[in-house]
């Protein structure tokens, strides 16, 4: 069965529009400083969640200016009122914390520009009990996950707040080994499900796991146990891969610039996409898994970068969050295996998905490594 050409360009057209506008994970940075009955710090915004939120592109051209963005300040600064809280504990019960935004500036990440707002919460008595409620783009975007970094003196806490965890309460001179290994698993886990540079890679190294390559044609496999054997070893290949280069990285042994990293791994997806079209290397794709592997680790140590390492639990915290990874991407790999190992035997799936698919794919990967290498910002 046959796609037709007119109707897989249009879909592809699309795909290559809408991905230019969109941001692969959408991420909140919160930086809180926890001094007597006062906490000060920050937090950060994606511009293009800020539109989202707020709506600042006065004229509806898709480019907001800094002079829009200025002028929207104020109803961000409400927004975040409204979504953002602060609550010193005493005997159980939460005393709001009176807050209040400082003027806004622009900080550039490799992702794109951000809005940052300095706040001050005045709470009416000493903290030694935080709790943060963070809903910011609730309802909006069910990605979003705000990166908080909590500091008390000398004490470091880091979390993932947003989700199913819109309320977090923090004792801020005494952290729990536990709950940075939960937060950090849960980091992980998230990262790798919002990440869709690194899940298309994935699917493009799943797509052929179900067919063998014979005189020049893709062939179904006979049975499970050969699909099973090879995408066993192209997520070990990943596996061991990332984690190596995530672990270097994070402990600051080796690192990389964060937009080469991203714009690498757009070339990655490029690649392995392109190799279900143009088989090269067809029986050791796990190569090519654990030869990129070690750029998509890089990747990965860009999250932990972002919310560093609490002291006294980076090991426990580095393991929770490899460890949240490896369990996100196994539960990618037994959602999508059955499907494509029913659909294997099909003409559709070698004429359509697998080429068809692998095309669009690789057209994605294309914007992304323009965005990444070649426009500014």
């Amino acid at each position: 069965m046959n796609v037709p050409r007119c109707i897989v360009a249009a879909l592809m057209s699309c795909s290559f529009s809408a991905a230019a506008h969109a941001h692969i994970a959408s991420s909140g940075f919160l930086v809180a400083n926890v001094a007597g009955a006062d906490v000060t710090g920050s937090i950060e915004i994606a511009v293009l969640d800020v539109e989202l939120a707020v709506g600042v592109d006065a004229n509806r051209d898709n480019q907001i200016t800094w002079r829009e963005l200025s002028d929207g300040a104020p109803q961000l600064a409400r927004y975040l009122s409204e979504h953002l809280a602060f609550t010193a504990q005493d005997g159980g019960l939460g005393v709001a914390c009176r807050l209040s935004f400082q003027a806004m500036q622009v900080n550039d990440r490799v992702d794109g520009s951000y809005a940052w707002l300095p706040f001050t919460a005045q709470c009416p008595l000493a903290v030694r009990d935080l709790g943060i409620d963070y809903s910011v783009m609730a309802g909006l975007d069910p990605s979003h996950r705000g990166l908080l970094t909590l500091t008390a003196g000398r004490v470091v806490q880091t979390a993932v707040l947003g989700g199913a965890a819109e309320h977090a309460t923090f004792s801020v001179f005494a952290p729990s080994r536990w709950r940075a290994f939960v937060d950090y698993f849960h980091a992980g886990i998230w990262h790798i499900w919002s990440g869709i540079d690194h899940l298309l890679f994935l699917l493009s190294l799943l797509l052929p796991a179900v067919l063998l390559r014979n005189g020049g044609r893709w062939e179904p496999v006979p049975e499970a146990r050969p699909a099973l054997i090879s995408i066993f070893k192209v997520v070990t290949a990943f596996t061991l891969a990332h984690s190596l280069t995530l672990t270097l990285a994070a402990l600051d042994i080796v690192r990389l610039p964060s937009r080469l990293t991203e714009s690498i791994i757009a070339a990655s997806i490029i690649v392995a996409a392109l190799n279900n079209i143009f088989p090269l290397v067809t029986e050791s794709r796990a190569r090519i898994a654990f030869a990129f592997g070690l750029l998509h680790g890089f990747g990965f140590a860009s999250v932990l970068a972002d919310m560093g390492l609490p002291h006294g639990a980076r090991l426990i915290s580095l393991l929770a969050f490899n460890v949240g990874i490896e369990t996100g991407q196994m539960a990618v790999v037994l959602a999508v295996m059955p499907i494509i190992y029913a659909l294997r035997a099909g003409a559709f799936y070698r004429r359509a998905v697998m080429p068809w698919g692998s095309a669009a794919i690789a057209a994605l990967a294309l914007v992304w490594l323009v965005q990444r290498a070649v426009l500014p910002g």
